[in-house]
């Protein structure tokens, strides 16, 4: 234990969470980083649980690389280490939960109770005073295991409002800020969360900025101090040497653009420890494949761009001579429609797609599927999640089904295809990255 004391480091830390979604996290959280960045801090956030599109949102506003961290998919001892890997460096760290506070097994709850991170409760007040206040108070005694730093009040329709919530709080539950209504600092949508930051690059840091200016509004301005420090500790983790060169050698190609772009850093990170050289391409624009020994097509939107995807022929008699080699070919969610012979879109037009794995593929509208999931893999098992609203027909037996983290019918399908392993589901590599170089390693 003496050793783990000396080399602790602390930071200022705050915890962003809900009493639900849609109150408000990301766009505080972001304009707190943007805040403080313009302050000369460094301010490295994370977010929790599985997402690709808010961390875009959050590096944009922080200029800094986000990480998703969650207990069950990456496990303690990683989201330990990262944690004190951003204290060595950061001025701050900034968490934005997901869901509702004590949503999800684990949850954001659990993950500030494991790292004595104080939460900030944000709530979009609109249409309530001393109900805010009702609502905030039993979150705050909920768990004897959290620290609670305060309510930030959003979308406050007066100071006489604020006034109301301030007065109904107990004295140990501070009004953190009241944030007046404004809906030109409100972040952009799509049908499953935010849209990709590198398309409203312009838009965004003109919200940021002008988020800034909203939050200095507030009479209540303690969010604009830097909240108090906590101490983190380096992980015990375990020594993983024989991963370091399972990939040496292997060059492997990303599809990335705005059809592709559900990737996670630590994935790619993974990969390149492992001995790996990461190239780009665009199946969108690209004529031709790089020179690679492993291709990942990666989730995204893809039937937001099925007609420039099925005229791009040039690059799609490329990945089909790629898996007609054999080689290693891992197709996560939207990677998976584009290697069915056909993907319908939300406005039933039906387009041909790659065709190197049998079966059709469909939007179906707003009714999504999600949740985490063990995908089983002929090398083992990887931690991973579901999150679309598509569905796929007429697709060959697969080889096994995700195990669902809480309910006992079959998860999503896993499908093998001589090189090419497809699924639904979105690995986590750094679960288990023997079974991921597996894929990749596929002669």
């Amino acid at each position: 234990m003496s050793n783990q004391v000396k080399a602790s480091i602390s930071c200022p830390a705050l915890f962003l969470s809900a009493p639900a979604s849609n109150q408000g996290k990301t766009t505080i959280t972001a304009a707190l980083a943007r805040y403080f960045t313009k302050q000369g801090k460094r301010v490295h956030v994370f977010k929790t649980g599985p997402d690709y599109l808010d961390p875009q949102i959050l590096a944009q506003a922080s200029g800094i690389a986000v990480e998703q961290l969650d207990i069950w998919m990456a496990g303690d001892a990683y989201c330990q280490q990262k944690f004190y890997e951003a204290a060595q460096e950061a001025d701050l760290i900034l968490v934005e939960g997901a869901m509702g506070m004590f949503d999800g097994e684990p949850s954001s709850a659990d993950l500030a109770a494991r790292f004595n991170i104080p939460l900030a409760i944000v709530m979009d007040v609109k249409g309530m005073a001393q109900t805010a206040a009702a609502l905030a108070s039993g979150m705050a005694n909920f768990r004897d295991d959290i620290k609670i730093a305060g309510l930030i009040a959003n979308r406050c329709g007066s100071e006489r409002h604020a006034q109301l919530i301030r007065d109904a709080l107990p004295e140990n539950l501070p009004l953190l800020a009241s944030l007046k209504r404004d809906e030109d600092i409100v972040l952009p949508e799509r049908h499953l969360g935010l849209v990709q930051a590198n398309e409203v690059q312009d838009e965004l840091e003109q919200k940021f900025e002008a988020a800034v200016d909203w939050l200095m509004q507030s009479n209540d301005n303690q969010l604009l101090d830097l909240p108090e420090p906590v101490t983190f500790f380096p992980a015990e983790l375990e020594k993983n040497e024989e991963h370091l060169g399972l990939l040496k050698g292997k060059t492997i190609a990303v599809a990335s653009d705005a059809a592709f772009s559900f990737i996670y850093d630590a994935n790619l990170k993974c990969l390149t420890e492992m001995g790996a050289e990461i190239c780009f391409f665009s199946p969108l624009k690209d004529k031709v494949l790089p020179d690679a020994d492993a291709l990942w097509l990666p989730g995204g939107y893809p039937e937001l761009h099925t007609q420039a995807l099925a005229e791009n022929q040039e690059i799609k008699q490329e990945i089909q001579n790629f898996f007609a080699q054999g080689k290693g070919i891992l197709a996560e969610c939207g990677g998976l429609l584009y290697s069915l012979e056909t993907l319908t879109d939300l406005n039933n037009n039906t387009y041909p797609m790659l065709g190197i794995l049998t079966g059709d593929g469909a939007m179906r509208g707003k009714r999504g599927c999600q949740g985490m999931q063990t995908a089983i893999l002929p090398s083992g098992e990887v931690r991973a999640h579901a999150h679309h609203r598509s569905r796929s027909e007429n697709t060959p037996e697969p080889i096994s089904f995700g195990r669902r983290q809480r309910h006992p019918a079959p998860g999503e399908a896993v499908y093998k295809e001589q090189g090419l392993v497809a699924s639904y589901l979105h690995l986590f590599f750094p679960s288990n990255p023997v079974a991921v170089a597996a894929i990749f390693n596929r002669a």
